[in-house]
This record gives structure tokens, sequence and C-alpha cells, in this order.
């Protein structure tokens, strides 16, 4: 059928979830009470004091001994779990951790015991009186000491190290990127519930299959067996896509007291009770002539993860094998496993990490030349994938060059560092290059349209912040041809059909597809039952020339022939219509991901070396943008989150025990409103229709990975000191 008209999508529209939120209405994980005859009671994990050992000794008689507490679990008196193989739910290679099967202490602050109580107060304090004893190993928390081990991931085309021999111009520089924390607003929180040997949680996650899948293979249980329910998330950035042991936790919790388990962990707790991004020694060696085209690139990266466990980032090499033209390329991936738990993705995973040191030696490189920043990487665009030779679906980085300079006024930028001040700043500009990867998954969406004219709309997705109930919202409403307030869009329940993670910008691309495709199959239903209907007006008429608008079905050409869904239903004595949506995206013979241009204006105060983001704008070529409004707050959002990452994010480990220091929003420093500048956000137009039948591509992690290194850049320009460390600290300009 021919596309319906256009009326939501495309509209800047409000969150339809907002009301519920800015109320207080909209229920998260810690605020569920389930039903039943017993009340809830609350779980306090103890973690461990150390990094590395053997537990000893355990004394919990003093909790044991406080009012309210029913029971103190530990490796001692827990029951052994199965703790099936489960391939899903984004496990490692490696053994995850088993909670309480055996008395080996990995890092520190792993769970150690649990502590229930009918009140929260009465199991913090109880939490606090189990008495630990250990036999303590030498631990190893530094990356910049600890060795490489395992198999690297390498890659190489043609022959890297004699290109750079050759080369007319030859930098080498090793960067370093702190470890960071997601420090998300909602904190990590989890509700069980048993029913017999079946199991109801409810959970702050961003893939409800991955908690059911978790406790299903741990508790050996069929995964029918247990329901994961979450509504909304508090925001996330990526750790809460896996599943964490806290949650098979307060679900063995449950069990064991017979009674519902809320377990919430607290602000330090998510510092290591989930993950992080990891931190990384990034040395490249970079070649090129003296018009600056590239002839070598060489890549060695060092990364941080866990012993039980082996985290290597995808996306981290990614943007060395396909960003520039680039004929010679090597790049050696290790991991450098310690006495730490175990790292996750956050927002732009690998490629934000990736793009500081590519963006940053690309600079260097402009610098060394004395061409513009712009110029040089337009002289290295490719025509196609460097990686693989695919041509590229759609890659509109050359507009995204083009209207982020004219935007930003990058013709009126003097070159020379520490050529610009206003009074005591020294004021600096730089730009840098982001790319990410568009993914796309198969999944499923029940569609109903109710006898009354109301849709109703199920997928088992989730919404960390983006706004999926809205853009899902509007994609169907334009399908089905309603109003906006005329339909409902409902997720995060392991009842509904299985939708795909909500991480890696696909859900757009991926839950929307499927979306669109089930409102249209329910609209092409009732077109077919009206047509076949010798009581409707539209009786006869050809499916193909009946569009729907305002929920009315009307031949085309002839707007006043036509009826409504209510009055067809109604005539029919139909309750309602369901279709079911679907999509598997096939496979394509092309390179897809989205891009952007990210451009910084900073001051440096010139006696305290404190840095300051005065502006900043990005373009972005993310393929069709279904809500500007949602798109805004991604982006802008997301350049909020860079300069956490350039500037202020930095976890400080005390490598004498493994103890982290600054585990709090007091010392663990984020943005502020002080801190947030004048910020733009454009949006190069153009579908990618070869990516889905939707036309987008993914924009959550691309508006992030360009941040940190255009401020870095913009920090050099102001300054004259280049600075390959994150974040970019006063000492270091000093």
């Amino acid at each position: 059928m021919s596309p319906q008209p256009q009326a939501a999508v495309g509209a800047p529209l409000s969150r339809v979830d907002g009301r519920l939120k800015v109320t207080g209405q909209a229920k998260y994980a810690a605020d569920q009470e389930p039903e039943g005859r017993k009340g809830v009671v609350h779980a306090v994990v103890v973690d461990s004091g150390v990094a590395r050992g053997r537990i000893t000794g355990i004394d919990t008689r003093a909790a044991e001994a406080q009012q309210g507490v029913l029971k103190v679990i530990h490796h001692r008196n827990a029951p052994k779990l199965p703790y099936n193989p489960n391939p899903g739910s984004l496990n490692l290679p490696g053994e995850r951790l088993r909670v309480f099967q055996d008395d080996q202490v990995r890092f520190h602050g792993q769970p150690v015991a649990v502590v229930i109580a009918t009140t929260l107060e009465a199991a913090q304090h109880a939490a606090s009186l189990v008495a630990i004893d250990y036999d303590t190993e030498r631990s190893a928390t530094d990356l910049t000491e600890a060795p490489a081990e395992g198999e690297p991931r390498t890659y190489a085309r043609g022959g890297a190290e004699a290109a750079l021999r050759s080369a007319p111009v030859r930098l080498e520089m090793t960067y370093r990127t702190a470890r960071n924390h997601h420090n998300a607003m909602e904190l990590h929180a989890t509700v069980a519930h048993w029913e017999g040997d079946r199991l109801t949680l409810w959970d702050k996650t961003q893939w409800v299959q991955s908690p059911r899948d978790e406790l299903a293979a741990n508790f050996g249980l069929p995964a029918e067996n247990v329901r994961v329910i979450s509504p909304f998330v508090g925001g996330a950035f990526g750790n809460a896509a896996r599943a964490w042991p806290h949650i098979t936790i307060a679900a063995l919790a449950a069990r064991e007291t017979g009674r519902p388990v809320k377990l919430v962990l607290t602000r330090r707790q998510l510092y290591f009770g989930v993950g992080y991004r990891p931190s990384y020694e990034y040395t490249m060696r970079l070649g090129s002539d003296r018009r600056g085209r590239l002839t070598a690139m060489t890549h060695d990266l060092r990364a941080e993860t866990s012993r039980y466990e082996t985290f290597a980032e995808r996306g981290v090499i990614a943007p060395g094998q396909m960003l520039y033209t680039t004929p010679n390329v090597s790049q050696t991936h290790r991991t450098v496993p310690l006495d730490v738990n175990t790292p996750t993705p956050m927002r732009g995973p690998g490629y934000t990490t990736a793009a500081f040191a590519v963006e940053s030696a690309m600079d260097e490189l402009a610098h060394e030349l004395g061409i513009d920043p712009i110029e040089l990487r337009l002289r290295n665009e490719p025509d196609n994938d460097q990686s693989n030779g695919r041509p590229f679906s759609t890659r509109r980085l050359r507009e995204c060059y083009t209207i982020g300079a004219r935007e930003f006024g990058w013709s009126r930028r003097n070159p020379r560092p520490r050529s610009t001040r206003d009074g005591d700043w020294l004021i600096g500009t730089g730009m840098a290059t982001a790319l990410y990867d568009t993914l796309r998954s198969p999944g499923q969406a029940r569609v109903r349209l109710d006898a009354d004219g109301t849709a109703l709309i199920e997928s088992a997705t989730s919404d960390m912040g983006p706004g999926t109930y809205t853009s899902m919202t509007q994609v169907a409403a334009d399908a089905l041809g309603l109003a906006v307030r005329n339909v409902t869009f409902q997720l995060g329940d392991t009842a509904m059909p299985t939708a795909p993670i909500h991480g890696g910008s696909q859900t757009m691309a991926s839950v929307g597809t499927i979306v669109q495709d089930g409102c249209d199959k329910l609209r092409r239903q009732a077109i077919e039952l009206a047509v076949q209907d010798s009581r409707s007006p539209l009786y006869g008429a050809d499916v193909e020339d009946v569009v729907v608008r305002g929920g009315r079905m009307h031949v085309r050409d002839n707007p006043a022939r036509g009826e409504t869904y209510r009055q067809l239903l109604t005539r029919n004595d139909r309750a309602h219509l369901e279709a079911m949506g679907s999509w598997t995206p096939g496979q394509s013979r092309s390179s897809m991901y989205a891009y952007g241009a990210v451009f910084a204006e900073v001051g440096v105060d010139v006696r305290l070396g404190l840095v300051r983001v005065r502006r900043m704008l990005g373009a972005f070529d993310a393929g069709r943008i279904i809500s500007p409004k949602l798109a805004d707050s991604q982006a802008l959002g997301a350049m909020v989150g860079g300069i956490g990452t350039a500037l202020l994010e930095h976890t400080v480990t005390d490598h004498r025990d493994g103890r982290i220091v600054n585990a709090n929003l007091a010392d663990y420093l984020v943005p502020v409103n002080a801190d947030v500048p004048d910020m733009k956000a454009i949006y190069v137009d153009g579908r990618d229709d070869e990516a889905d039948p939707i036309g987008v591509k993914g924009l959550g992690e691309v508006v992030l990975v360009g941040v940190a290194p255009a401020i870095a850049n913009a920090v050099f320009h102001a300054t004259g000191r280049r600075v390959r460390e994150l974040p970019i600290t006063a000492e270091s300009l000093l």
C-alpha cells in the first residue's frame, strides 16, 4: 500500500509519558510493591573489604540478633545453585560471578553476604554488624603495571611497518583514558517475588529477556517460569543491559525467606556492583605524506578487564579500520586481567575511546603539517569502507563538516595555538569526527485496534530515557492513521512479544520497523474488512486506493466515501482487530554507520589551568529523524556527558587494596548546570532505506563519540599544550 500521510513522525512531540514522570506516578523498580498476604521485606548486600583472597571466618550473630532481621545468607549457609550455562544476557568468556557459592574473593566490593529484614533500616544496621575475616592475597588493580594475558585481537592490511618507515611524516602518541562509571539517576533495584516455582522480578533493566534468562539458568528453571517487568528506567547508559549478581541475590533471598524481597544498591555499590567503561592505554603511530594523505596507522591497545571474565569492546577497533583512507593498518587489542569487577558497555562503547585517540592524532597531524583539521579529514575521506571494501549505505560526513563548520563559524578561527584571549582566558576551538555502526535486530510487536477506535501496541523493549514510548507512538499513529492521543504503546514485560536489547542505538531501527510492520498489517486488515462488507461505504473499493486519516478510512480521491474504524468494528460485532508485527534484518552488502562532526569552543584560565566549555555544536548524519525533540534530548545530553568524559570523570582506585576512593557523587565529578554551555545539534537530511524500512540510523551513541576529542583539540588550540590523558585536569595544564 502507499504510505499514509505523515502527521506525528517528524513532529516535535512532547513525551507521552512525561506527565507520569513529573508527577511521580511512573513506577520504577524500587517503587514496586507486589500484592500478597505478606509485605515486602528488604535486603542489603554486605561487600568484601579486600580485592583478592579467601573468606576464613564470618560472624553473623550480632546481625541476626537485631530486631526485624529474618536471615543472613552467605557462602556457608546458601543453597548450591545450578548456574547452568547461559550464553545470553551479555555474559562473557570466562565464568560469571556465582554469589555465595564459594569462599573466594575476586574484587573489592564483591557481595559476600546479604541481610534480609522487615525494614530497610534494620537491614542496613545489621549488615554493618556482619564481621568477616579474610586470608588476603596480593592484588593487581593498576592497568599501567599489570601484564596483558591471552591472545590479543589483531587486524592488519597492507604493510604498516614498512609504510611507516618510508613515510615523510611520522608521529607516535600514547593516549590514556580513565575508568568511567555510568552514574544514572536511578539506582539499580530489584523486587523478587516467588509463587511456588514461578518467579516475578521487577528490575531496572534495558532488556527484560536478560534477567529472565539469567535467573532461569541460575536457578534451573524453565524460562517461562520467570517473568521480568520493567516499565520505567531512570537512565542507564549501558550498565543495565546485562544481568548483574544482585538480581540473583534478591531472588535467592526471596526464596529463602518466603517473602517478596526488595534490594536496592546504594550509590557507592554502583561502582563495583555493576559494570563501567574500562580504562585504556592506546598507542598510535601515524604516517602520511606532506600533503596529509595517510599512508599508515598502527594501533596498540591495552584495556582492563576482570580475572573471572574477559571484556573486550567490539567497537574500539572499528574507527581505526575504516574511518579514513589508509592503505596500511595494523591493530593489536590486548586485555589486562585485574582484580576488579567486570567492565561493561557504556554509551558509545569502544567508539568513544577510539575516537579520542584517532581524532586527537588527526588533530596532531594537522598541526604538524599546517593543514586545517577539517581539510585534513576531507583529504582522507574514503570512497568505501576501508576494512572490507563495501560501499556505504549512506555517508553524509562531508555535509556534516560543511554544515557544522558554517554554523559554528569555523572560518573565523585563527589556526595558531594560543592566539586568542578573552581577559584571563585563553580561547580555543576544536573539532572531531564521530561514527557508530547501525545495529538492527529481529523482534515482534502485538498491535490491537479496539472498537472504540483506540490502538494498543505491545513489545518487550525498554525506555531508559531516549523516549521509546513516544517515538513508537508516533510511528504507530501515522501507520494506523490515528491521532497520537488514541494510541498507547506499552513495553518492559517478558509477557509481551520479544524485542531486542535496548542498547547499541538499535531500538528505533529495530522496534520502530517492527511496530510499522504490525500497524501496516492491521490497517490493511481493517481496510480489507471494509471493502468486503456490503454495508460499508467502502464496499468494492480497491484496497490500494483507501487511506486512513484521523481514524477514518476513505477513498483517496473521494474523501466523502468512507467510515471510521469504530463504525466498521461496531457494525461487524468485532471487539477488536489484532496483528503481529515482525522484522528480521537481512544481510547487507553495504557498510552502515551513523556519522557526525562535533565542534567545541573552550576557555582555559591562564593562571589556574581551569577549562570551561563555552559552546558546542554537532552536525549528525543519523538518517530519518522520527522525533526532533527527542533527538535534541539525546544529542544535547550526550554533549553534557562528553564534557564529563573530557574534563571531570575519573575513578580513583587505591591500589593497595583495590578500594575505589571516590565511589560517590561528591568526589566522582559529573557535569552540573554550571558546566553546560550553549549547545546545538543539527541533523543532515536523508533517509537510510538500506538500513531498515523506516529509514533511520542510530542516534543515541554517535552523538557522544566525538565530544571528548573535540574538547581536547580545543584545549590544545587554546593553550598550545597537548594533553593525551582523560580527563584533562587543571594540573595537566599548569
